[in-house]
């Protein structure tokens, strides 16, 4: 599934640049997450999420490796989790440009594939949940960098 936005955040491009790629301020923002621990700095993470897609909730563990980095213009990382009969596999990517009057805006997209249980049992809510969660994500970050 093909999932994609974009925000405009009230904050310089480094500010922004240097929130988005800090492990422990994510992790704060991202619904479900439950632990994120750095393997290699800006290189490797690894974690645990637990994610609900109606009734269904599945805890996923997985490792997150950035597979690219431009500071402070664009970032790519590969996801992959493990849950009890499901697995997922992300590839994610965000482009920082200059807004107006001294903003950010993010451009984000996120090719996700869920395969097993999960994907069987809520197929058909995979898509506007994820969309969900990633927009509520998004809110958060720009809250939380707009309030510093």
């Amino acid at each position: 599934m093909q999932l994609k936005g974009e925000v405009t955040i009230r904050a310089p491009r480094k500010k922004v640049w240097d929130f988005m790629t800090d492990p422990s301020q994510i992790g704060q923002c991202a619904p479900g997450v439950e632990k994120i621990e750095t393997i290699e700095e800006m290189k490797k993470y690894r974690g645990v999420i637990c994610v609900g897609l109606g009734s269904v909730k599945a805890r996923f563990s997985g490792d997150v490796d950035v597979l690219e980095l431009d500071e402070p213009n664009r970032a790519k990382l590969k996801a992959h989790g493990t849950a009890t009969g499901s697995a997922a596999d992300a590839v994610s990517e965000m482009r920082l440009s200059d807004g107006p009057d001294g903003s950010t805006v993010v451009y984000w997209t996120a090719d996700v594939n869920v395969s097993g249980q999960l994907a069987s049992l809520v197929s058909r809510l995979m898509i506007p949940v994820s969309q969900k969660l990633a927009n509520q994500f998004y809110d958060e970050v720009r809250k939380r960098i707009e309030k510093e």
